[in-house]
């Protein structure tokens, strides 16, 4: 699209100056590209997330003072990039369409994934297959060789839960080294995941990156400044919980959580608490991570108040307890206190998965999701929604599950997720298109759309049981639904899937 641009903007030139002798020489107006913004997202003002070409190596500093902004974070780990603040609408457009810039995003609000509500009887019920709960929580190994990442509000590190296996990373509100938690939800979660009483994984060691403020919220740039860290700090086995997220898609956040997932971490996801298809937030719709859904004492998606509930489909991987879950306090070293939400899911999925890399450190991110999808109690849940995998988190066996085989080579499938969006015209709509199978590379293509649809594959290539991002920008097309035909193949095999674009 650049590239047209640009052409464009050369002949544009040529004629202005064929023209000389019979008018006045007119100045092309600067380069302006398009700026991704998800549907639905509560953006930062005047923040953007900025993403070098491949293989570009470009001076941060200078290019956000080109355009008249000012420098916010440098990436290098996970993306090659920057975050950059202060920008009018048009300067990020502009910046969005400078040579060394493969695309510009808008910056947008993340919230904490939990309901407050007033025996800790989720560990009672992760290690049994049936009800009634056994007042027992039996492991197999501790994960004391595993070391957990808690991406949220940071966490008291001085807490008797924790036993002197707590400590900081790096606080990326207050950008210093202090990750402690004045709002109480990281302290929880760190908690759930590695706890001497109230943790799934009982001796794993726990660092703490401070990305949501003492009100809960933070920003993307923040989160994707943590999961750099991660990827280029961070001990293996080691897993990550992040029980947070943000309305629509934001692909700069979900392409950092790939490539920290390639990098041999293992990331667990709050689903939500919306009460919607966790295939509408993220980091949540990131397939290759482990996605959690909560459910209550009965077996029942969990419902907190009148405005919120589990979110649930396609998009989750797995179930876990969320209501009424009890944890360390950040009041005091010795306090607890309840909690429910996805937030208080996913940090006992972390858990499990330490388990399981305790046992098996040198599992990838894939065999972990896989053992623990394949070890999951089957059709216990009810008032999942149409769609959601009834699978229930299932420790009984811990670290000795053994890993399902790989679909056979040959049979190549594709699925997108979500399978349809709605968008204003202008916007960019997007979707995760995974594929199943197949042998070596497998390459993509989109045909249909409204006229002059424009899409985005990133990357372009995948290999067989991989993912790519899909954008597309459908310029300014009439109101109106248009499927999308997207088509893999690795050049002996081919599969087709449908996204479905409504342009309100």
């Amino acid at each position: 699209m650049k590239e047209q641009l640009r052409r464009g903007a050369v002949l544009t030139a040529l004629g202005l100056t064929g023209a000389v002798l019979f008018a006045p020489v007119v100045t092309a107006a600067p380069l302006e590209e398009a700026v991704l913004t998800a549907s639905g997202a509560e953006a930062v003002p005047g923040s953007y997330l900025v993403v070098y070409k491949s293989g570009v190596q470009a001076d941060a500093t200078a290019l956000a003072t080109r355009y008249q902004g000012r420098l916010g974070r440098s990436f290098s780990s996970v993306i090659q990039g920057f975050s950059v603040r202060g920008l009018s609408e048009q300067q990020a457009r502009r910046l969005a369409a400078d040579p060394a810039v493969d695309y510009v995003e808008q910056d947008a609000v993340v919230r904490l994934q939990d309901t407050q509500t007033d025996p800790i009887w989720n560990l009672d019920r992760i290690d049994q297959r049936e009800l009634p709960l056994d007042k027992k929580y039996t492991y197999d190994n501790t994960a004391s060789n595993v070391t957990a990442y808690v991406i949220d509000t940071g966490i008291r590190k001085s807490h008797s839960e924790f036993e002197g296996r707590a400590s900081y990373g790096y606080d990326f509100v207050d950008n210093d080294s202090d990750a402690s938690d004045c709002q109480g939800h990281g302290t929880h979660v760190a908690g759930t995941v590695a706890g001497k009483t109230y943790g799934v994984a009982k001796k794993a060691k726990i660092v703490a990156l401070r990305v949501l403020g003492c009100d809960g919220t933070g920003s993307f740039e923040g989160i994707i400044s943590a999961i750099d860290w991660v990827t280029a700090n961070g001990v293996k086995p080691a897993v990550v919980n992040m029980s947070l997220g943000g309305n629509g898609s934001n692909t700069t956040m979900e392409n950092a959580v790939r490539k920290s997932i390639t990098a041999g971490f293992t990331y667990a996801l709050a689903g939500g608490n919306s009460g919607q298809d966790a295939c509408q937030f993220t980091p949540a719709r990131t397939p290759e991570a482990i996605t959690v859904g909560a459910v209550d004492q009965a077996g029942k998606r969990s419902v907190w108040n009148s405005s919120a509930s589990s979110n649930f489909g396609t998009c989750l991987d797995i179930w876990a307890p969320g209501t009424a879950i009890r944890s360390a306090s950040y009041s005091s070293d010795t306090g607890s206190t309840e909690m429910g939400g996805t937030s208080m899911a996913s940090p006992g999925v972390a858990g499990a998965a330490a388990l399981y890399l305790g046992a098996n450190p040198s599992a990838t991110p894939k065999q972990v999701r896989d053992a623990l999808v394949a070890n999951a109690t089957k059709n216990l849940l009810t008032d999942i929604k149409t769609g959601s995998p009834n699978l229930f988190l299932y420790t009984g066996s811990g670290g000795q599950n053994p890993n399902p085989p790989d679909p056979p080579a040959g049979k190549l499938t594709a699925a997108t997720s979500p399978v349809s969006q709605t968008i204003g015209a202008g916007q960019f709509g997007s979707t995760t298109v995974a594929v199943q199978g197949g042998a070596g590379t497998v390459r993509l293509s989109a045909t249909g759309g409204p006229q002059g649809a424009m899409y985005f594959f990133q990357p372009t290539t995948i290999s067989a049981a991989g993912s790519s991002q899909l954008s597309v920008f459908t310029g300014f097309a009439a109101a109106g639904t248009y499927p999308i035909k997207i088509t893999a193949t690795d050049g002996v095999n081919s599969a087709t899937t449908t996204f479905t674009l409504t342009v309100r």
